[in-house]
């Protein structure tokens, strides 16, 4: 299979952790997840780049580099709003007219709206300068309250936790979630995170450990084929279901029926790619009941039906190219208390 080319294009002062977080994604080589991207790094200007810890970072690549990038990286840059040169707008104008997939973390987006990648398209930056990219930038439709926008082509996300949750988005998409649970194992963190969750929590998480929703989450995952109400999930947790919902608004920005939904879409998907058990199987195995259930669901959620989902992932898989159908345009829609 060809290795999916990735380039990180740099400006000065690079925050090393902005990149390092695209880097651990798309450049982290792990003995138990084959290699599917070749990450590399870029500048207008090759040479020493500058960075805000302090030091220079050697970038022995100039802008030829995007002109072979099947997706173009842009990390967080500052002062967010400062001049982008031309000759960079220019070179990501023609990598996306070549068809490579641009995509930006936190105040990179203000590159993007530079280079025209965002008129009159939905987008998402850091809450902090949200403000500041609607006013720069009239013509993008800024989104300051969601985790990451994707449009296929171009696709933006909030900070720099954001963007780890677009860049695992990214690798579903491209190599299923099966693989992207490897990538996220391997770095220690949450296998998935749905763009449109809040960007930030509407009242800080709780610091007392009782109130931490991940032993519940860990215990409902493994019973996902069992009947999961949030009553359920509220007595599990020895709390009322209205004190449950206001702990997953505050830690999670989503409600129980939403999260709950979500984990059995996901469980569906990952047996649609690793397994051939019919959708009936499926359905009953991640806790959506019937085959019709999950049709129903998956359409609302992703955009396709069970079966043309599994026979595009596994075509895309012996042809070896990429990416999965996109599964993000369709929201999921209202899920029910009782059977998500």
């Amino acid at each position: 299979m060809r290795l999916h080319r990735v380039v990180a294009l740099l400006s000065p002062p690079q925050s090393p952790f902005e990149l390092a977080c695209a880097a651990e994604v798309f450049g982290m080589l792990t003995p138990d997840a084959p290699t599917r991207y070749d990450f590399r790094i870029c500048a207008e200007t090759p040479g020493p780049l500058l960075t805000t810890a302090g030091y220079p970072m050697i970038v022995d690549t100039g802008l030829d580099a995007l002109s072979e990038a099947d997706t173009v990286v842009v990390p967080g840059r500052r002062p967010p709003a400062a001049p982008v040169p031309p000759t960079v707008t220019e070179a990501l104008r023609a990598a996306h007219r070549r068809g490579a997939r641009i995509v930006s973390a936190c105040t990179g987006s203000f590159v993007l709206a530079a280079a025209g990648l965002l008129d009159g398209r939905r987008a998402t930056t850091h809450w902090r300068h949200a403000a500041r990219l609607a006013s720069d930038f009239p013509e993008v439709r800024v989104d300051p309250g969601v985790l990451y926008v994707d449009h296929d082509d171009v696709a933006t996300s909030a900070g720099t936790g954001a963007g780890i949750d677009l860049y695992l988005h990214l690798v579903r998409r491209d190599h299923g979630a099966a693989y992207a649970a490897q990538v996220s194992r391997n770095m220690v963190l949450p296998p998935h995170r749905e763009g449109n969750q809040l960007q930030h929590a509407e009242r800080p998480v709780p610091a007392r450990a009782e109130e931490s929703l991940a032993p519940l989450l860990d215990w409902a995952a493994d019973r996902l084929g069992t009947r999961l109400t949030v009553d359920r999930l509220a007595g599990r947790a020895g709390v009322s279901g209205r004190t449950l919902a206001r702990r997953f608004t505050e830690q999670l920005g989503t409600s129980p029926g939403q999260w709950l939904l979500r984990q059995r879409l996901d469980a569906a998907r990952d047996l649609l790619e690793r397994t051939d058990l019919p959708v009936e199987a499926v359905a009953a195995r991640v806790g959506l009941v019937s085959a019709i259930n999950l049709r129903r669901r998956f359409r609302t959620g992703f955009g396709t039906t069970p079966g043309a989902y599994r026979r595009a992932f596994r075509q895309i898989r012996q042809e070896g190219r990429g990416p999965v159908p996109s599964t993000h345009t369709v929201s999921q829609g209202p899920a029910g208390p009782g059977n998500p």
